[in-house]
């Protein structure tokens, strides 16, 4: 379902359940829209984020690790000020809508009580994050800054008056339940039905006004459904739904989902599951905006060589007609004569059909002969070099393909490796020192467990591939990866891997690669020790022979239960 004013209900129930009372040790802000909030509260330390973000604005507790940047900025630099110490007090929704007030008490620079609250409205384009004063409701700052000209309903700057957005006429379904009952009568029809529910009722989202109207469509007491419905979304049982249309989440059972099912204790977890690939693809096109540059502009440019060298290539294909006309010519040399633009010989060669051969007039019979036995000679030169020259550039477009792929299947924190990667192969420049204040962690790569408790590796760039592949596993160890498509390296630390657990390391090696969303992905697996690495080869980039092949498709619900797994016991 969507993150709709009725989620937005159960979710804020969750929060306020876990974080109510609890104080806010730590602020951060890795991404432009996002804030994180680590909140104690009955000695566990919550980390939670509160997202402004056009597509996937939400509320939730999320343990999705993130990387900050060495500056904070300064929203987040606001938000230290007033709030890092504070209590928050309650976590709170604004009638039914896709608003979440979270409303703090702490001190000052003065020791004075200050009461503050943040504001998060999920609107869409228009979402955005306030910093409040209580007592006055002036906006202390905003995580987006709207001049005037652009917004003239409403102060979105810092110094303004906080007002709501514009209200509709629209009935909170927790308060009352008003005209359901003439628009069941009124609405037969499934579809109408959701529509009406839709405009009259706060927070309806497309998807959950169909599936209250699907509820409503079964037998018995339809407003004893309906209130049945609503109260369900205050004791939610989050599941992840796999379809042929894709992942969907819903926070209970819902007649209008159907697919294949994963549970979650609670509905951040399951949003960390679902956002997980959704938020973090997006997240990293942000930070990684350069390197995507750098890799678009190499690609191009070596698929461009291909292109030009293959035109010459086919070019030298011809070369023996060169050298036909310049045969030609030698043997009627008697018929040609210095001025001449072109001559019609018998060829020989071709049953004595009539040839016209173009001359220049600047030079002699001779020397025109020997033009075409040069061209002749330079083309058959030529073939060599140019299919040598392809070969290389045939393996920078691989070597590009294989770091897009990399890069749709990275976290945040991964893309920095692939930035040193190309810096260390001459694609990218070194940044000056004064803007190298810290050296680049070293990201490691992601863990998952077997269903009998098998650690499995997975590579995300093509220097955790390397060390992961050549360093850090056992020489028995099994390792996989998708046949002649770009991937991941993974890893299977056991020497004897159960049938189940291969399966599950292949449906790993074929989900993180470019064939994420194909059928029957072609998977190689062996050894680690019949591993070899080229001399002089790229990070990454490994031999092999001996390999046995098996076709899986990848899974999206299998990738995040193996996440969930726990290691087997020793």
């Amino acid at each position: 379902m969507s993150f709709d004013g009725l989620f937005t209900h159960a979710m804020v129930r969750e929060l306020n359940e876990t974080l109510a009372g609890g104080r806010i040790m730590k602020i951060h802000q890795p991404y432009p829209n996002e804030i994180f909030l680590v909140i104690r509260n009955n000695r566990t330390n919550y980390p939670v984020l509160l997202s402004a973000h056009p597509s996937f604005a939400r509320a939730q507790i999320s343990r999705i690790k993130y990387a900050n940047p060495q500056t904070a900025p300064n929203f987040a630099m606001m938000l230290r000020k007033h709030l890092e110490g504070a209590q928050l007090l309650r976590v709170e929704q604004v009638a039914n809508d896709r608003m979440i007030k979270f409303t703090t008490s702490g001190r000052n620079e003065l020791g004075d009580e200050e009461k503050t609250s943040l504001i998060l409205e999920m609107m869409g384009r228009h979402s955005n994050l306030f910093l409040i004063d209580e007592p006055t409701q002036r906006i202390l700052d905003l995580i987006k800054h709207v001049p005037a000209d652009q917004n003239r309903v409403r102060t979105l700057m810092p110094g303004g008056t906080y007002v709501m957005p514009p209200k509709q006429d629209v009935i909170n379904p927790y308060e009352s339940l008003d005209g359901l009952a003439n628009l069941i009568l009124d609405n037969p029809d499934v579809n109408d039905l959701a529509k009406g529910i839709q405009t009259t009722f706060q927070g309806f989202a497309r998807d959950s006004a169909q599936e209250l109207a699907a509820v409503l469509q079964q037998s018995g007491d339809a407003m004893k459904l309906a209130q049945d419905w609503f109260e369900r979304f205050d004791r939610p049982e989050p599941r992840l739904i796999s379809t042929e249309k894709g992942v969907n989440f819903t926070p209970f059972e819902w007649l209008t989902v159907q697919g294949n099912v994963l549970t979650y204790p609670t509905l951040s977890e399951m949003l960390d599951a679902y956002f997980a690939e959704k938020s973090e693809r997006d997240r990293v096109q942000q930070q990684a905006a350069i390197v995507l540059r750098v890799v678009r502009n190499e690609l191009k440019k070596n698929k461009t060589k291909i292109k030009k060298q293959q035109a010459e290539l086919d070019a030298a294909d011809n070369a023996d007609e060169f050298k036909v006309k310049g045969e030609l010519l030698t043997t009627y040399m008697h018929q040609l004569e210095r001025g001449m633009t072109e001559i019609e010989l018998p060829n020989y060669y071709d049953d004595n059909k009539p040839l016209k051969i173009a001359l220049s007039n600047q030079i002699g019979p001779s020397q025109n002969a020997q033009k075409y036995f040069t061209k002749y000679n330079k083309l058959k030169t030529s073939v060599k070099y140019l299919n040598e020259q392809i070969a290389m550039a045939q393996e920078e477009v691989d070597y590009f393909e294989n770091l897009l792929a990399q890069i749709d299947i990275a976290s945040p924190k991964d893309i920095e490796e692939i930035r040193q990667e190309l810096i260390q192969e001459g694609y990218m420049r070194v940044q000056s020192k004064k803007k190298q204040k810290q050296k680049p962690q070293v990201s490691q790569p992601e863990k998952f467990y077997a269903t009998d408790g098998t650690l499995i590796e997975v590579g995300k760039n093509n220097l955790q591939n390397e060390r992961l592949s050549m360093k850090t596993a056992a020489k028995s160890d099994i390792w996989l990866h998708t046949k002649d498509i770009p991937g991941s390296h993974v890893i299977i630390h056991d020497a004897n891997p159960s049938n189940d657990t291969l399966l599950e390391g292949a449906m790993l090696a074929a989900y993180f690669s470019k064939a994420r969303d194909s059928a029957n992905v072609p998977v190689d697996y062996l050894p680690v020790r019949r591993l070899r690495k080229p001399n002089g080869s790229k990070p990454g980039f490994v031999i092999f022979e001996g390999q046995t092949t098996m076709a899986v498709t990848p899974d999206f619900a299998l990738v995040q239960r193996l996440r969930q797994n726990k290691p087997a016991q020793q």
